[in-house]
């Protein structure tokens, strides 16, 4: 079993219901390719340390998620990278595999 950790930043434009359905679809897509979601840590609105631009917008905050997952295999975690990558909701993150 691999060990992973993955924090990613919802941009602040969203209200607050759509910043949760966010991360409830990226928990679901992690847990239909095979992921489990030990903890769900939602650190709330945060200050950038730098201005982030994605695409024509630039953001000085944003809504900071961490989750705690356990997979067999990389798929569930290569699908999040993915996803995460183009989303237009997700303005950064970070996926590390912890060691056993």
């Amino acid at each position: 079993m691999r060990n992973y950790e993955i924090m990613f930043i919802v941009r602040p434009t969203l209200s607050e219901e759509d910043i949760q359905k966010v991360a409830d679809n990226f928990k679901s897509t992690l847990e239909k390719n095979g992921s489990k979601v030990t903890t769900v840590d939602a650190w709330g609105q945060k200050t950038l340390a730098y201005d982030i631009k994605k695409g024509s917008d630039v953001y000085k905050s944003g809504y900071y998620f961490v989750y705690q997952v356990e997979a067999s295999n990389d798929k569930g975690v290569k699908e999040f990278d993915r996803l995460a990558g183009i989303s237009s909701d997700i303005i950064r993150h970070l996926i590390i595999r912890k060691e056993d």
